[in-house]
């Protein structure tokens, strides 16, 4: 295979292991500086120039797209995917994933621990946001805050008003979080790759006042094995915000794993280092099993419930569901859910049951595999067969 990381410095510990993984591998590989594309868009014509010349045709992306450069490197990210190469995080996950509020509202929408958050404008709503949580102390959190930055503990009520009142002042978003006082110190740090996780290290802070357990803050870290909740908590957080690989950080509560974040791009340094495990061979084997699938409508993303996965749907002119309602159409009877309507430039979201279908709708589903494949098949407009001349 030719394989592209999309990195903007190739020195860094993480480049360097994955570039050595597909190597290793036999495959085919180049880091991109993703500051050195431009992207060309015409009608039914895509393209990618690098370093102002046409972009040779690579099989797969990995990409490696750090917080400073979200927004365009997101922007290369995707114009491969319209291209049609797979790209082993998708630039929707990584945007999606960034966003810390955006991340614990999907989250929430499901079974999942996660730390009870608020978030809040007004300056008047700052306390009845931290009320919300349950009071002092409350952890207070940079939306954009990267590596343990920007996030703040907060021992009384007034303290944590006033923080929250600065960071607004300058115009600075913060997400307020109920503090699991048992985790003081300590996270783990789980690497999903696919339908499990490859490797995972609980992170301690060294100073017994630091309630940071980032490494980057200082942390020291130990290898573990995690049990089947903790284990499953993280598949199912990366799968929700639509990742193939990521870092989950989650805490230790007394009531079971809680989700603190889900990291895009997480890095491999600490992880390899710590549990000894070859995360990057682990990355490009998965790679290269998804990349071999077949071009068809079902990308499966695996879940820890073997047979379910994401599936879209689009409702074609020939389709018996076409003008059916979601609930006469029968998706429930199938075992299949419709997360999002995608209907020329509308998005609907969390369709009711009493939604007409149309032609040309693309329903984003999660179900039963089997069950979506055979949608599909139903659903695929007939090939014309060519007169003979």
């Amino acid at each position: 295979m030719k394989i592209a990381i999309i990195s903007q410095n190739p020195k860094l510990y993480s480049t360097f292991r994955i570039k050595a993984a597909c190597l290793k591998r036999g495959h085919k590989v180049r880091i991109l500086n993703p500051y050195l594309f431009s992207i060309i868009v015409e009608q039914e014509n895509l393209k990618l120039l690098y370093k102002d010349k046409p972009l040779e045709t690579y099989d797969a992306v990995i990409p490696r797209i750090g917080a400073s450069i979200t927004f365009f490197g997101t922007a290369v990210v995707r114009q491969f995917e319209q291209m049609g190469v797979f790209t082993l995080n998708t630039a929707l996950a990584i945007t999606t994933s960034r966003d810390k509020l955006r991340t614990i509202q999907m989250l929430g929408k499901h079974n999942i621990g996660i730390p009870v958050s608020a978030f809040a404008k007004q300056r008047s709503a700052i306390k009845p946001a931290i009320d919300a949580v349950g009071g002092a102390p409350v952890v207070i959190k940079l939306l954009q805050g990267t590596q343990g930055i920007g996030v703040i503990l907060a021992d009384t009520d007034k303290v944590a008003e006033a923080i929250i009142e600065t960071f607004q002042s300058t115009k600075q978003n913060v997400l307020i979080q109920k503090f699991i006082k048992e985790s003081k110190g300590r996270d783990i740090r789980a690497f999903v790759v696919g339908e499990k996780v490859v490797a995972a290290m609980r992170r301690k802070a060294v100073q017994k006042d630091e309630f940071r357990s980032n490494v980057h803050r200082g942390g020291e870290c130990e290898p573990i094995k995690l049990d089947q909740r903790f284990e499953s908590a993280a598949v199912r957080a990366a799968h929700i915000m639509g990742l193939y690989v990521a870092g989950v950080d989650l805490l230790e509560s007394k009531s079971g794993p809680k989700i603190l974040e889900v990291n895009s791009s997480p890095g491999l340094e600490a992880i390899e280092q710590t549990t000894k495990v070859d995360v990057a061979d682990a990355m490009v084997r998965f790679l290269e099993e998804q990349s071999n699938f077949p071009e068809i409508e079902l990308r499966e993303r695996l879940t820890m419930d073997k047979g379910y996965g994401i599936a879209e749907i689009q409702i074609s002119k020939r389709s018996g569901m076409k003008s059916k309602t979601i609930d006469a159409a029968g998706f429930r009877d199938k075992d299949i859910v419709i997360m999002t309507i995608k209907r020329e430039r509308l998005t609907i979201s969390n369709p009711r049951a009493g939604r007409e279908l149309m032609e040309g709708d693309v329903l984003l589903c999660f179900g039963k595999l089997d069950s979506m494949r055979a949608v599909i098949e139903q659903n695929r407009p007939k090939k014309t067969k060519k007169k003979a001349k």
